[in-house]
């Protein structure tokens, strides 16, 4: 008897690539090849694989205090590389970069999963006051995507392993992409009315690859791992080198 196909899945290494890879053209688009307007639709992909990636790291970490830390340092390393490829300068305290985003999304679910397994009136209101906080640091203190970035990761947390886990991604990625959040819109002529669409809207197309996951690491190790952390700093420190030195 013949077995039965094995549905296509992917590795979570497979999703980072494509998380980097889509940052990567959304970046080349904001400095090397500005005007190829799909490259930064692509780009809209990257980071909710990353805050899923987050929550799904957050859930299968062996050391949550490293993992926090390992977080940390690679924010505080890409700041300069993020100031110079956003604002020129290597300090502009109006734009942190993404690393600090995520550092917050982990610390808001690892809060939430406390009142979950310890179940007490004081550990929930200790959850919601950090969920709070994280939220509230993530806006004021202008984080990438903001305090909406940091639900991002929240969202992907609550939203595993429980009824309609699917639906509610997509409502909540919906409400945080193209009703709450404050970005470029993209003119679409429907019907002979002329719409304006959120383009952060095309973020929700990152659940396609997401919902492919099945849940194996792929290929791994220390190498590949902290590889991908760095790439994030030395990426936009070489475009900022191709753009103003070139």
């Amino acid at each position: 008897m013949e077995k039965p196909a094995q549905r296509f899945r992917l590795t979570a290494a497979q999703l980072r690539w494509i998380a980097l890879g889509a940052m990567l053209l959304d970046h080349l688009w904001a400095m090397v090849v500005p005007g190829n307007q799909w490259m930064t639709y692509a780009g809209r992909l990257a980071f909710p694989i990353f805050a899923f990636q987050i929550a799904e790291g957050f859930l299968h970490t062996s050391n949550f205090r490293r993992y926090a830390l390992r977080l940390l340092a690679f924010a505080c390393l890409s700041e300069i590389p993020f100031d110079l490829m956003y604002a020129s300068t290597v300090f502009n305290p109006f734009h942190q970069n993404v690393m600090f985003t995520l550092l917050l999304g982990l610390l808001a679910i690892h809060g939430l999963d406390r009142a979950r397994r310890e179940r007490t009136a004081k550990a929930a209101a200790l959850g919601l006051l950090g969920l709070l906080g994280t939220w509230l640091a993530g806006t004021v203190g202008l984080v990438d995507y903001g305090g909406m970035g940091v639900l991002t990761v929240v969202v992907f947390y609550v939203f595993r392993d429980v009824p309609l886990a699917r639906l509610g991604q997509a409502a909540c990625l919906f409400l945080l992409n193209m009703v709450f959040f404050q970005g470029e819109y993209l003119l679409v002529e429907v019907f002979g009315h002329v719409l304006e669409v959120q383009t952060q809207g095309f973020a929700l197309l990152a659940l396609l690859p997401i919902w492919l996951y099945g849940g194996e690491r792929g290929r791994s190790g220390r190498v590949l791992q902290y590889g991908s952390y760095a790439f994030y700093p030395l990426h936009m420190l070489a475009l900022y080198l191709i753009k103003f030195w070139a």
